[in-house]
C-alpha cells in the first residue's frame, strides 16, 4: 500500500508531469458550432480556466458523423474540428495544463435526425430503447428532448469500420496538440452496449462469450494504441452501471477482470472507472475496486461522487492513483484552489449545463475575482 500519495502530489503519466492528482472528468457540455460540430472559442476558454487539473479528459467527441448521439456536440473527424480542437490545446497548454481527448460512438443512443442522411443509430442488436430522450434541434435554437430512434445491428464488416473510425479520430486528436486520448467504454454507450450479454445477441465474432464482447473494444484500444503509443491510451468503463437502460453485468467481477487484465497486457496508460451511483467506489475494501487494481497495474482514475475526503482515502487505501471531479469542475473553474485550501465550493446551474452560450460555462468566477468582486 502506498501511504505517500496525496491529492496534491505530482504524478506520472505517460511520461507526462502532472502537476497534480485532480482529473477534469469528461462532460458533454453541448457548446459546438451548428454548421461545423466545432468547439469554439468559449471552449478554449472554458478548458483553459480549469488547466490547473493534473489531467483534463475533454467531452465525449464523436469520432464521425454516425457516432454522434445528441446535438452540439463537437466531432473529431473534419479539418475544421480538428483545426478547432488546436484552439483548445493551445490554450490549455499555455496555462500548462494537460488534456486528453475522450473518444466517443452512442451506439443505439440517439435519433436519425442528427445525421444529414437520416440514417438511425446503430449497436451490437437492434434492440432500441423505450424511455431515454436525446437532445436534438427541431427547427428552433434550443435542443428539445425526443425519444432515441430504433436502431440497425452493426453487421461484422461495419463494426471493424468503426475500429478504423476510432483510429482516425486518434490521428486527428494528435495533430489537433492533444497529449493523449480516452476510449469511452462507459454508460451505456456502444463498446458498453456489445459488453452487455443482454443487448448483444451476435452470433459472429463480437457475441458470445465474455472474451468476444470484449473484442470490438480490445480491437479498437489496439488500432488506437497503434496510431498514439499505448501508454497515451485511457479506456474508461462505469461497472455496475444502469445509464441508459443498461443492464448490471450478471459477473462484474469475472466479465471487468478479463478486460483489466487484456488493457494491462496492452500497456495502455490508465483505467478509468466509474460509479454512476456514487456508492461502492467509496469502499475501499470493495470487492470489485481491490480486483481491477490486482488485475490491471497501470494508474487508475476513480470518479463518482468525490470531494476531497474521499479522494483522500482512495489514495491512501491505493485503490487509485489520481481522482476525477466531474461537475464540481463546472462552477468552479478554480475547483484545485479550492479543495487546496478548504474554500466552498460554489453550485453550478443545472438549467445551463446544456442550455449552449456563455452563461454557466465560462462565467462562473474564481475565488480571486470573487473577491475583486466583493471589494
Amino acid at each position: 500500500m502506498n501511504m505517500h500519495k496525496s491529492l496534491f502530489s505530482p504524478h506520472r503519466l505517460a511520461g507526462l508531469r502532472l502537476a497534480n492528482r485532480i482529473v477534469m472528468a469528461p462532460m458533454n457540455r453541448n457548446r459546438a458550432s451548428d454548421t461545423q460540430l466545432a468547439p469554439t472559442a468559449m471552449s478554449a476558454l472554458y478548458y483553459a480556466q480549469r488547466a490547473s487539473a493534473g489531467l483534463i479528459v475533454a467531452e465525449g467527441t464523436p469520432v464521425s458523423p454516425q457516432a454522434r448521439g445528441c446535438a452540439r456536440t463537437p466531432g473529431i473527424y473534419t479539418p475544421a474540428q480538428v483545426a478547432a480542437w488546436r484552439n483548445v490545446t493551445r490554450a490549455v497548454h499555455r496555462a500548462a495544463g494537460r488534456i486528453y481527448l475522450q473518444l466517443w460512438h452512442v451506439g443505439r443512443v440517439g435519433h436519425c435526425s442528427l445525421r444529414a442522411d437520416g440514417s438511425p443509430p446503430v449497436g451490437p442488436s437492434t434492440i432500441g430503447l423505450c424511455a431515454d430522450r436525446v437532445p436534438v434541434l427541431a427547427g428552433g435554437h434550443e435542443p428539445v428532448l425526443v425519444p432515441c430512434h430504433p436502431p440497425r445491428a452493426l453487421r461484422t464488416h461495419e463494426v471493424r469500420e468503426v475500429v478504423a473510425d476510432f483510429a482516425r479520430a486518434a490521428a486527428n486528436s494528435l495533430a489537433a496538440g492533444f497529449d493523449g486520448v480516452e476510449i469511452h467504454a462507459a454508460n451505456g454507450y456502444l463498446f458498453d452496449q456489445f459488453r452487455c450479454p443482454y443487448l448483444n445477441d451476435r452470433s459472429d465474432e463480437y457475441g458470445g462469450t465474455t472474451e468476444r464482447r470484449w473484442r470490438f473494444l480490445l480491437e479498437t484500444v489496439a488500432a488506437v494504441a497503434s496510431v498514439v503509443g499505448c501508454e497515451r491510451v485511457g479506456v474508461r468503463i462505469s461497472p455496475l452501471g444502469v445509464a441508459h437502460e443498461m443492464q448490471p453485468d450478471p459477473a462484474p467481477l469475472f466479465s471487468y477482470g478479463q478486460l483489466a487484465y487484456q488493457l494491462a497486457r496492452m500497456r495502455v496508460g490508465y483505467l478509468h472507472v466509474y460509479d454512476q451511483s456514487a456508492s461502492w467506489i467509496h469502499d475501499p475494501a470493495n470487492e470489485l475496486l481491490q480486483h481491477l487494481r490486482a488485475c490491471y497495474g497501470g494508474s487508475i482514475i476513480l470518479c463518482g461522487g468525490f470531494d476531497r475526503q474521499r479522494a483522500e482515502s482512495a489514495l491512501s487505501s491505493d485503490n487509485a492513483d489520481l481522482v476525477a471531479f466531474g461537475k464540481h469542475f463546472i462552477a468552479n473553474p478554480d475547483l484545485v484552489d479550492r479543495l487546496r485550501i478548504g474554500a466552498p465550493l460554489a453550485a453550478y446551474n443545472a438549467r445551463t449545463i446544456y442550455k449552449g452560450g456563455e452563461s454557466g460555462y465560462i462565467d462562473y468566477p474564481s475565488l480571486a475575482e470573487e473577491a475583486v468582486a466583493e471589494a
